[in-house]
């Protein structure tokens, strides 16, 4: 298994990443000595006295302002994200839009890279253009060239990296510089690599999403959202957050708090089952191309291993040429992968995509129809089995 740099680099006070994720998001004698924070559900928090109401003037306010189970967390995700301050949402989706519309304004502009999250680009055709803002979509491989597309009123560059299903690596130092130079900020989705193996602000970024919903909770049982800022960004990200009354569900909060006290061991994991299926599968005949960053036959690789410090469970493949009917022969007879949206818990997926429709900026050239896997904990051995008797009822229609 290739590394591009150690998975468990130094954090804040000289420890490893996987020392910081067993302690941080909370203190356990705040809790009479529990090492668990404790999960906190309500809505009315009482002040003790006319002046303190008046004021404000406690931690605590009202329940969708935040709880200490959303504030462990808020924490955590700061800390790993290397941001001033985050906020959490009530799913990864809603992180996206919330971040849009902390920065963004009627008259305004956004840049979107054409590989984005494809519901995120639905807020951007659906709620952005009705509020009068233009959106450009462009090439997830332009780099500094973004410059030419900065407009006077472009208020925000959309970047993620890698990209949304067909996984182009974006070189976000070099759009980040051209966006600094006109005083543009930066927003990236970070969901593939998580905080333990990218840090967008570091590169230049100056918010980051994370749809929680995936690794941070690990197990398909949570929906969440993530916003980090930068300090510049902080104040406007606080005030759109809650001025829209954004708040994560008390459970799922903790189940994510929870997932992220394992998630550097179920990523490498994750990364080294889906390198070897990948590897696998781009020895099968029926393959035409696998796309993983982590391969040295990505066309991005080196910009992968600059800016990444591993990867994750998620990559396509590209079939050779063949029948609708054969793709739903070998993939509806399939035992261990699940077909469902969502991904980064414990079990297998696979989902045929065609993105065609809704590029824009750039055209998707396949040889053949795509699937998108995430490689869960499993045996691959087992995988392994299961995906050769999906190949073999794929051949047996063509």
């Amino acid at each position: 298994m290739s590394k591009s740099k150690e998975s468990g680099k130094a954090g804040a006070g000289g420890h490893k990443i996987e020392t910081r994720l067993a302690h941080l998001g909370g203190n356990p004698f705040d809790s009479h000595g529990f090492v668990n924070p404790p999960l906190y559900r309500g809505s009315t928090i009482l002040y003790p006295s006319m002046e303190a109401f008046s004021a404000h003037s406690q931690e605590y306010t009202y329940g969708r302002r935040g709880t200490p189970t959303i504030r462990a967390l808020e924490n955590a995700v700061t800390e790993l994200e290397g941001g001033a301050h985050t906020v959490l949402t009530s799913s990864g989706l809603s992180a996206c839009g919330i971040s849009l519309l902390s920065v963004v304004s009627a008259g305004g502009h956004v840049l979107v890279t054409d590989a984005v999250y494809q519901p995120a680009r639905k807020i951007c055709e659906g709620i952005l253009k009705r509020l009068g803002v233009e959106i450009t979509y462009f090439d997830p491989l332009i780099a500094d060239g973004i410059a030419e597309l900065i407009q006077d009123n472009t208020q925000l560059v959309y970047t993620e990296s890698p990209g949304s299903q067909t996984f182009e690596i974006q070189d976000l130092p070099a759009i980040a510089r051209a966006a600094r130079a006109r005083d543009v900020p930066v927003l990236a989705d970070n969901t593939w690599a998580t905080p333990i193996y990218c840090n967008p602000l570091a590169l230049g970024a100056d918010l980051v999403v994370n749809a929680g919903t995936k690794y941070f909770s690990g197990h398909s049982d949570a929906n969440l959202g993530s916003i980090t800022a930068t300090k510049a960004l902080a104040k406007q990200l606080r005030q759109t957050h809650g001025d829209l009354g954004q708040c994560p569900g008390p459970e799922d909060t903790q189940l994510c708090l929870r997932g992220l006290r394992t998630i550097s061991l179920r990523l490498e994991r994750h990364w080294r089952s889906a390198l070897e299926m990948a590897d696998w599968l781009a020895g099968r005949p029926e393959v035409a191309r696998v796309i993983h960053p982590a391969r040295e036959d990505h066309p991005q690789h080196d910009l992968w291993k600059r800016d990444f410090r591993g990867a994750s469970g998620l990559f396509s493949i590209i079939l050779k040429d063949c029948s609708h009917k054969a793709v739903a022969a070998m993939l509806d007879g399939l035992t261990l992968f699940g077909m469902g949206a969502s991904w980064g818990g414990y079990e297998s997926l696979v989902i045929p995509f065609d993105p065609t429709p809704y590029r824009t900026a750039t055209q998707w050239k396949g040889e053949g129809p795509a699937l998108r896997f995430h490689i869960g904990l499993e045996n691959t051995e087992d995988l392994k089995a299961d995906l050769d008797a999906g190949f073999k009822r794929l051949r047996a229609i063509g």
